[in-house]
């Protein structure tokens, strides 16, 4: 026996809701109801085999309820950037936010910025959050994208319908390189990839602690191979400098960078201490369990769904959001034993 087509009728009875509630959540027209009736209206459209004439549905109107989200994938990820701790963290915040205002989320790994604008008008966008990408790679888009949207990290030159959410970079840094100064330190390295836009900042904030001369900086190759090419070729300046302290821009260096002085039968935190920058979950499952600089996924996520929403409805939105980080101890770093004569 062939089922009855499921209506819209039967949608509201289910429900409790007029049939006119279930009509407007289906044509975008949400302004006057809760995000919880958005929520079940949804939820019962999808439970009822009514979503296969959703799509069609949501590119026509005007407010399509789909939020975008647009990862760089750097060629340093080798084509696997949505295993990286921080974008996971992000992408995972991002979800639970979107579905408790009830909207649709769309993501998109490219390395090549110029897909954006097609991505965002393809799907009729309500909004579009970026992730990864640096202040040169903006200038293409400034005049292509007509949608609003927020910039992870901020590095977007100020214009309508763009909120740059960053975080503290600089302080971040400069609460590591402290913390390393009160345990002791007097020299330390830098790891990252380049030396611009955010690794850049939190690289000056952490030499801000350490008097000119008393850091290294070493540039790594994209390659992990290379990486491991590169460590071991240097690893014999950390000791002739002597230094004891090591600060990665990201967890991700900072575990690499860890599991390699590990293999060459160096101790961490005995030998050589590390900080990373992000507190993902592999920082604190690490051996030993790495200090960091945490940021708070949730808050920002939260705060990039709220300024999409106010620039949406022309409601005051500042252009500029910087959110707070802060250091969690671990047992990568430890107070040096006091030296003898």
């Amino acid at each position: 026996m062939e089922q009855s087509r499921v209506r819209i009728v039967d949608i509201a009875q289910a429900l409790g809701l007029s049939t006119a509630t279930v009509s407007n959540v289906l044509h975008g027209k949400t302004e006057k109801l809760s995000g919880e009736t958005v929520k079940r209206v949804q939820q019962e459209l999808e439970r009822t085999g009514y979503i296969p004439n959703m799509a069609g549905i949501l590119l026509a109107r005007n407010n399509s309820r789909i939020i975008g989200v647009v990862v760089n994938d750097h060629a340093k990820y080798e084509g696997r950037v949505l295993e990286d701790g921080f974008v996971m963290s992000s992408l995972n915040a991002l979800s639970h936010e979107v579905n408790e205002k009830g909207y649709f989320l769309m993501v998109k790994t490219t390395a090549d910025i110029r897909e954006i604008p097609v991505f965002a008008s393809m799907w009729n966008m309500d909004g579009l959050i970026l992730m990864g990408f640096c202040e040169a790679d903006y200038e293409t888009l400034r005049a292509q994208m007509h949608i609003s949207f927020v910039v992870y990290d901020g590095y977007f030159s100020a214009c309508s319908k763009v909120v740059n959410l960053g975080i503290d970079h600089y302080g971040g840094g400069c609460q590591a390189g402290r913390h390393f100064r009160e345990l002791g330190h007097t020299k330390a390295l830098c790891i990252a990839d380049n030396f611009t836009c955010m690794d850049k900042e939190r690289i000056d904030g952490f030499r801000s602690a350490f008097a000119p001369g008393e850091t290294l900086f070493w540039q790594l190759p994209a390659a992990a191979r290379e990486r491991m090419a590169f460590y071991r070729e240097n690893l014999p300046r950390l000791f002739a400098k002597k230094i004891t302290a090591v600060f990665a821009v990201s967890d991700h260096y900072a575990l690499e960078f860890m599991r390699f002085l590990q293999g060459q039968g160096i101790r961490v935190p005995e030998d050589v201490q590390i900080i990373g920058f992000d507190d993902t979950l592999a920082s604190r499952e690490s051996i030993p369990a790495l200090t960091t600089i945490h940021q708070d996924a949730a808050l920002r996520a939260r705060t990039a769904i709220r300024c999409l929403e106010a620039l949406r409805d022309g409601a005051p939105c500042d252009a500029g959001i910087v959110l707070p980080v802060e250091l969690v101890k671990r047992e990568s770093t430890r107070r040096l034993p006091c030296q003898t004569l």
